[in-house]
């Protein structure tokens, strides 16, 4: 389970400051995004900065290996969080949480660790657009988003309320923006309809489908996507998911996991050979069905011959 964070420092009131380092690890295995849990699904691998590290980047190593019993590759800083009460209780002094996002490749969990793999629509379902508008999002979540829009002490906070819910769910004929994952998450929580809104007051029923997690590791885990998402645009990191070789359609799948979204095929595999992003290796995949398809794999050598455009995420509209 996650560690006690690491005391820190003495606030002038005489609480105590803490400090811990939360990774979120991401692969994506059969066009499903999946990352690291533990403590059954309700945590984020985490566990306290120490004087003893030699970097902070070498202490999230260290946690995250000793829980997970896997090794770190890529990562990068997330953000920072060090908000009054994050564990739900506004009395409680500052936790200051420092988040990496990792990209690795799923594997098994050795025997004797508590971590394993989950995906991460079981805690943001609503943002699984592939299959189209989530039904429950129209049918249920819009409802309860224009009650709540309704019960501001104004007609104009009213209007306000409900223009922010349109906007940043995508409701009203508004086009759905996969990027805005923790604005979502945010609204969500202000609106008390997610179970980490209610631990103050002690109401935890979850009102929305949605696994919550434990202090705010939701909301880092929803930075961590919206990161992820936009990154995907402009960066070749979607690589660093995929096996050495792969299918184009592999490919394609998986930046559609990751995203959330649909893209335009005969688009996409277009910008892929403009952008010269992937290379014949002369194999055939072994494993498809019907027409024998070719693998790729990623072209190193761009990443020294030019700054990467990305894939551009050619989304499907309709």
């Amino acid at each position: 389970m996650a560690r006690s964070p690491q005391k820190t420092g003495t606030s002038a009131s005489g609480n105590a400051a803490t400090a811990d380092l939360v990774a979120v690890l991401v692969a994506v295995t059969d066009g499903t995004p999946k990352i690291m849990t533990i403590a059954g699904g309700s945590a984020l691998p985490s566990g306290p900065f120490e004087f003893a590290h030699r970097s902070l980047q070498t202490a999230l190593r260290a946690w995250v290996e000793a829980q997970t019993g896997h090794p770190l590759g890529y990562v990068e800083q997330l953000y920072t969080f060090a908000d009054r009460g994050r564990s739900g209780n506004a009395k409680t002094p500052h936790s200051i949480s420092i988040s990496y996002l990792g990209l690795t490749r799923e594997d098994r969990v050795g025997e004797g660790f508590e971590a394993h793999w989950t995906g991460w629509y079981d805690y943001f379902p609503w943002e699984d657009h592939r299959a189209g508008v989530p039904v429950f999002l129209t049918k249920m979540l819009g409802p309860k988003l224009r009650v709540w829009a309704k019960s501001a002490s104004s007609p104009a906070l009213q209007r306000e309320r409900w223009q922010r819910c349109a906007i940043t769910f995508g409701l009203d004929d508004r086009d759905w923006n996969e990027e805005l994952v923790l604005q979502r998450y945010e609204l969500l929580y202000e609106a008390a309809l997610i179970p980490e809104a209610g631990r103050e007051n002690g109401r935890g029923a979850s009102i929305v489908p949605g696994k919550p997690m434990t202090s705010d590791h939701r909301r880092i885990l929803a930075t961590g996507i919206a990161r992820l998402r936009a990154k995907i645009k402009y960066r070749p990191v979607v690589f660093e998911l995929l096996p050495a070789e792969f299918t184009l359609l592999q490919l394609q799948r998986s930046v559609e996991a990751l995203a959330g979204r649909l893209v335009h095929k005969q688009n996409f595999r277009r910008l892929i050979e403009q952008q010269e992003l992937v290379e014949e290796t002369g194999a055939i995949a072994a494993d498809t069905v019907g027409r024998p398809a070719k693998l790729f794999r990623f072209r190193h050598a761009v990443l020294a011959e030019r700054a990467v455009i990305g894939t551009k995420l050619p989304l499907s509209r309709t």
